[in-house]
């Protein structure tokens, strides 16, 4: 017993002794899926704040700039990265929460669950919790008052952004859901149609809501005038918030999802509510039992394809850790992994139907997320959103306050299936005061040579996308690589191979059809990765943004 305690002081103080030999960071690093939101952290760290008053501007910035994406209306999961003699990682649950008049029957009309109540108008939303988070990171971790932080978000909404391209095809998807609200209608769009690229998007009732929450903290938002428009307009157009709601909604901060991996790694990543930390930990550790660095690219994709197909199955298992019961000892045992791994043919498919059946769900596509580390080592990986593109396309008259639609995350109906024809997660199911469940999965990796961050929107596909991305990362791939790499995906069910267009050449589209994959090609490129890299032992820091969006990633110093 005294030996390993001193084999376990011994591995201690190496660690140590490696953190302090390491460098700080030669610069800052931003990495946005939005130039506006890229610049608003740069500005923020300009004045002296750290990343944490960096993830409020970026986050409040994003709001504004991409409306269709996250927002005040929505909420998110922030990982972040404590600088220190050892590190110390935190994880705000910013996850929006149901309304506490929800009841699993909610949107069940004459015995049928109405998908159309679950996705569009008020009753489609629940408590935001972003404006929650914002104050938790600026008086708990930030070096500013709030209110400088969200000055670049306030500019942005009184002043107006530019319209661009992602902006003008997410309109397109919900115009007509947006024609349906009168003030998102005269917020969004120019007299009933698409505004013409690189014009103004103007939304001065949210900077002034910025402002309140700038101003009054917590209480500028869930109390008070916004809080007395928001009851309001929800109610008024056929909602079910309370001021209970408001007044009783906190981050919840949570210990991240930590897994051991080979040579000195730890992946540090979100915890339920969030399925994808796990799945990440699991199709990670199943591959450690693979020869997937010594594969060709046809196997190494077989067998990448197979351990999502086991890591994508557990995941109806899990649930908001304040309402379910999370068996996450079981799911990242060493031998259960063993055993998955084990199971893997070296040519063939595996058809998902030969597994033990679990439940499957999936979520919205459009979300967005940043990284921003600055010269301290503080890091914040943050992925955010309101669901659907403009989530439930209502804003609350008064505020300019877009509401999520996160309600949809649910299992509607866990016995029947949802809207993409998947089968629904009792653990899931529709509670008041509850967290639904989600596959955002803001990640670190860390060990004493480096530290790297991943993240992406893309709904179910986001562990996949970081899964890929993280194996270039292992690879030694250069960083900019990492989020340009053409992606592919399965989810267990449907036992469909999703790709991009450049994932598998036409010979390997074969090969993996003759192994007995079902190959079903994208109409467009999907997810918008932001990643970075530090160097410890020389402080280089490197930093990339998704080629498939139009964010921006910068250093600064």
């Amino acid at each position: 017993m005294l030996k390993n305690a001193f084999l376990c002081c011994l591995l201690l103080l190496t660690w140590t002794l490696d953190v302090q030999a390491a460098t700080r960071p030669e610069h800052a690093a931003v990495a946005t899926a939005h130039p506006a939101a890229t610049v608003a952290g740069l500005e923020t760290l300009a004045l002296g704040g750290n990343a944490f008053d960096a993830a409020v501007a970026i986050s409040a910035a994003l709001a504004v700039a991409e409306p269709y994406g996250s927002g005040l209306g929505g909420g998110g999961f922030f990982l972040l990265r404590q600088n220190g003699e050892l590190p110390t990682y935190r994880f705000l649950d910013a996850r929006e929460r149901a309304p506490l008049a929800a009841s699993a029957d909610l949107y069940r009309r004459n015995g049928q669950v109405q998908r159309e109540l679950s996705l569009n108008g008020p009753l489609a939303a629940a408590i935001p919790g972003l404006p929650a988070a914002l104050v938790v990171l600026a008086e708990r971790y930030g070096k500013l008052p709030l209110l400088d932080s969200l000055a670049p978000a306030i500019r942005l909404a009184r002043d107006g952004v530019g319209v661009d391209r992602v902006y003008r095809e997410r309109l397109q998807w919900r115009l007509e859901a947006l024609l349906k609200d009168p003030t998102s209608a005269a917020i969004f769009l120019d007299q009933g149609k698409i505004p013409a690229e690189f014009g103004l998007l103007r939304q001065p009732e949210l900077a002034r809501t910025l402002e309140r929450l700038g101003r009054d903290g917590h209480a500028g938002f869930y109390g008070g005038e916004t809080a007395k428009r928001l009851l309001a307009g929800v109610s008024a157009a056929g909602g079910i918030w309370s001021q209970r709601d408001l007044a009783q909604y906190r981050v919840v901060e949570r210990q991240p999802l930590r897994f051991a991996l080979a040579e000195g790694r730890e992946l540090i990543s979100a915890p339920p509510p969030s399925a994808g930390g796990v799945a990440l930990a699991q199709s990670l550790a199943m591959l450690q039992q693979l020869p997937w660095q010594k594969a060709g690219e046809l196997q190494r994709s077989h067998y990448v394809i197979e351990v999502l197909r086991r890591a994508y199955r557990d995941r109806s298992l899990l649930g908001d850790p304040d309402s379910v019961r999370n068996p996450l000892a079981q799911l990242l045992a060493p031998s259960y992994l063993q055993g998955l791994a084990k199971g893997i043919e070296l040519q063939n498919a595996t058809p998902s139907a030969q597994l033990p059946a679990a439940p499957s769900w999936r979520e919205g596509d459009h979300t967005t997320h940043f990284t921003v580390l600055d010269r301290d080592g503080n890091a914040v990986a943050a992925t955010l959103s309101i669901n659907l593109p403009f989530g439930a396309a209502f804003t609350v008259p008064g505020t300019g306050v877009l509401l999520n639609n996160e309600m949809d995350d649910f299992a509607a109906d866990p016995q029947g299936s949802n809207v993409y024809g998947l089968t629904g997660s009792p653990a899931n199911a529709i509670a008041g005061g509850k967290r639904p469940l989600s596959s955002m999965s803001p990640t670190f990796i860390e060990s004493a040579d480096d530290f790297a961050s991943f993240g992406t929107p893309g709904g179910s596909r986001i562990p996949s996308m970081v899964l890929l991305a993280t194996l270039d990362y292992l690879d030694g791939k250069p960083v900019a690589q990492w989020p340009a790499t053409p992606r592919y995906h399965h989810q267990y069910l449907p036992d469909v191979v999703e790709y991009e267009p450049g994932a598998f050449s036409p010979s390997q589209i074969g090969a993996l059809e003759m192994r007995g994959y079902r190959l079903q090609p994208v109409e467009r490129r999907y997810g918008n990765q932001q990643v970075l890299l530090w160097h410890k032992q020389s402080g280089l820091v490197e930093a990339a943004s998704d080629p498939r969006g139009i964010g921006q990633a910068q250093l600064w110093k």
